[in-house]
């Protein structure tokens, strides 16, 4: 006899597939590539257009690089002259009068400052001046003013042929722009539309603005909203002139050179990559800023204001520190209100960002983003993300999540590596979040699609096997392992009467389709009530209960499917389902024993059945064998019926076995609780025993009392007419059934 087996039409595909599973799967496939490829152009498309959140997770990349390895400090001929806290003390609070600032000019210069940088704007007239002074007090003579001193025109002497740079800076108002005091000059294409643009400054004291040496900017980082100064821009452009910054300044004045030599891009304006300023070439962006490299802030890099104006004038190791310095002048004092965010996280007085560029600019350390920094991240995202869409679909999630791990190793470590050896600025977080995203939405079709195919591939295992051992395959680690364990099984059997007649007259595709009819109609009751199809056999069902998992009351679950399929079949012959036309009925012999058997998988390593064999298996396949003897259609063992509570049973007597050495004893299943309930089976009953002791005395009245019992079931069931035609010729059955159970009760 061999399996039977569902056809193709019965195996359960995800909805609306068509096609065989090959091309299923190549139509998926083609589709998760789609998604994906959507995915990875619109990360390509988000990364060009650089938003707010990438510049920022950027920033604090390149924060974190300065962080670990930062600028070493090194001794620099640059100084910052602090307006500290203690030399407000020692000389009142801010502004100084600028008689005192000219003081300063004439001790720095002194002392061989090769420049002197403001990180101040001197708009206003000194309101400490002596002639302003005298002028706001009431009744006195105006021409007495003008022969008082003017602090504003004793600082404009004093700065008057000194390297001294005065800052300006930005305003919102107004359209005075500050004269240039050097020249420009210009490779390639014209920069001047690269920087940050000026509308407007602040104007200086005229005498100021034309006696300094050099004017520069103060800005640090003009319309960025960061409060961290990560890049400074060393020109600013009205659209027609380039206005330098402080620092530049005064290192072209400590040169004294006179032009600024910027080069561009050789095929396209209004890009700046770099600025010659005497000895020193500058690497830009192309706005023109300078990437800060900055070192941690240290004493050295300040010089008290009070050491410089102190009455005894400065110690002579001040005056070395300042000999062919550039020199910064500026405040650390909080109330000021110019204290910046570095790199390294450090708060710093703004002066020390400029000093700390111009050193920078000295000892030559740089960091740079190229130009095509940008193009090559878009590229990277572009390619990653195709390569991980390609990998995640066609190989494997495992295999992409390794190669997404690689590609983030490497994005890092190169990126690190630039940094370190090239003080080349490459963002790596940019491809390895944009991989990251692409690479779950790509695994997560994919689990949904193998979600999708497990449940399709649950569903048609659902055809062979129950929930119950689906579960347990699912669940237990060693589901899948030959061998098996002892346990008490309901084994039943159910096979088709007349069966090789039927097939003689039919088609074989035709048997095919009654047998799907019938074994589907009748298969289901076994998993409706917690029972495991074991396998179809031809025109077979052989089925268990309490394997894989424990089944609470298994036995009477078993008689319960069995006159479900009763009922069933029933229903199928009223309705004609095989197409046999009226009168042709189909029946069916149904056999349950419950005992010791080995459950587990049998089979080869390769390929294996769940599946129970022993004793209780071959007396549930011999009973289902004597049903066409005894005349019914389901018949329990005594074994089974002992645990059965409440059904309608009528003893069917004790038959030989095959290969037993004794009889087995059988019951007929009439019906469930409610038949079992009702007068007339509780008539039948009485008649019944009756019978069966006529049976055992031989008793002349036994045809009466047969008639009489049939007459007392077609009350119950139409099924009992042919039983109890052929008890006449199984009195030795009753017989045996008989003394055992004396037997029992004795004992």
């Amino acid at each position: 006899m061999c399996e039977w087996r569902l056809n193709r039409k019965q195996r359960s595909l995800p909805a609306g597939a068509e096609g065989t599973p090959g091309e299923i799967m190549t139509r998926v496939q083609q589709i998760g590539v789609a998604i994906g490829l959507a995915i990875v152009a619109l990360l390509t498309m988000l990364r060009a257009g650089d938003p707010g959140i990438f510049k920022l997770i950027r920033g604090v990349t390149f924060d974190e690089y300065q962080r670990l390895v930062p600028r070493t400090f090194e001794p620099m001929p640059v100084r910052v002259i602090d307006i500290d806290e203690t030399s407000l003390r020692e000389f009142g609070q801010w502004p100084w009068p600028r008689d005192r600032m000219a003081l300063l000019v004439d001790r720095l210069s002194e002392m061989g400052a090769s420049a002197i940088a403001f990180d101040f704007i001197f708009a206003e007239p000194d309101r400490l001046s002596p002639r302003n002074v005298i002028r706001e007090v009431a009744g006195v003579d105006p021409s007495l003013a003008e022969k008082l001193p003017d602090n504003d025109e004793i600082f404009a002497r004093s700065i008057a042929g000194k390297p001294v740079v005065l800052g300006f800076g930005l305003s919102n108002e107004g359209h005075y722009r500050p004269p240039v005091k050097a020249g420009f000059a210009f490779k390639d294409e014209s920069p001047v539309s690269a920087p940050p643009y000026l509308g407007a400054s602040t104007p200086l004291r005229p005498q100021l603005e034309a006696n300094a040496a050099g004017l520069g900017h103060i800005s640090l980082n003009p319309g960025n909203p960061s409060p961290v100064v990560r890049a400074v821009p060393l020109f600013l452009t009205d659209g027609e002139q380039l206005y330098p910054s402080l620092a530049m300044e005064a290192l072209r004045v400590a040169q004294g050179a006179s032009t600024y030599v910027l080069s561009g891009a050789p095929d396209r304006a209004g890009i700046m990559t770099s600025a010659k300023i005497g000895d020193f070439v500058v690497p830009l962006t192309a706005a023109g800023e300078l990437w800060l490299y900055v070192s941690p802030d240290r004493a050295e890099r300040y010089i008290s204001a009070r050491q410089v104006l102190a009455a005894e004038g400065a110690s002579p190791e001040i005056a070395a520190a300042i000999n062919g310095s550039i020199v910064f002048v500026g405040t650390s004092a909080a109330g000021l209100q110019d204290i910046r965010v570095t790199a390294l996280g450090e708060n710093v007085p703004g002066v020390s960002l400029h000093a700390q560029a111009v050193e920078q600019i000295l000892s030559g350390h740089f960091l740079s983003r190229p130009d095509w920094a940008d193009g090559l991240e878009i590229l990277v995202i572009a390619v990653l993300g195709c390569l991980l869409v390609v990998v995640t679909t066609f190989v494997s999630p495992a295999v992409a999540l390794i190669c997404g791990l690689m590609a983030t190793a490497m994005a890092l470590l190169a990126s690190w590596l630039s940094f370190l050896y090239a003080g080349l600025l490459f963002d790596p977080l940019a491809p390895i979040v944009s991989g990251s995203i692409i690479h779950f939405a790509a695994t997560s079709f994919k689990i949904l699609v193998i979600d999708r195919e497990r449940r399709a591939v649950r569903r048609a295992f659902g055809h062979y096997l129950s929930p119950s051992l689906l579960h347990r395959i699912e669940h237990t680690r060693d589901a899948l392992r030959l061998g098996g364990d002892d346990r008490e099984l309901t084994v039943m059997f159910v096979d088709v009467r007349n069966f090789t007649e039927i097939s003689e007259r039919l088609a074989p595709t035709d048997v095919v389709a009654f047998l799907n009819t019938l074994l589907d109609a009748l298969s289901r009751h076994v998993v409706a009530n917690e029972g495991t199809l074991d396998k179809f056999i031809g025109d077979s069902i052989m089925a268990f209960w309490n394997a894989p998992i424990d089944v609470a009351d298994h036995q009477t679950k078993a008689v319960r499917a069995a006159l479900a399929m009763r009922e069933t079949l029933a229903e199928l012959n009223a309705g004609d389902a095989f197409g046999f036309g009226p009168g042709q009925r189909v029946g069916i012999g149904i056999g349950i024993h419950t005992g010791l058997a080995c459950v587990g998988n049998m089979g080869a390593k390769t390929r294996f059945n769940y599946s129970a064999v022993g004793d209780a298996v071959n007396v549930a396949a011999r009973l289902e064998s004597c049903c066409k003897e005894v005349g019914f259609d389901i018949l329990i063992s005594d074994s089974t019926a002992r645990s059965v509570r409440g059904m309608a049973l009528i003893e069917a007597g004790a038959i030989p076995l095959k290969g037993k050495s004794s009889r087995t004893q059988i019951l007929a299943v009439v019906g469930d609780e409610r038949v079992a309930a009702s007068a007339e089976f509780s008539a039948l009953v009485v008649t019944h025993q009756q019978l069966m002791q006529a049976l055992l005395a031989h008793s002349k009245n036994t045809r009466k009392l047969i008639g009489a019992a049939k007459l007392r079931a077609a009350g119950v069931i139409d099924g009992l007419a042919e039983f109890y035609q052929r008890v006449s010729g199984r009195t030795d059955h009753f017989r045996e059934a008989n003394d055992r159970f004396e037997k029992s009760a004795a004992d």
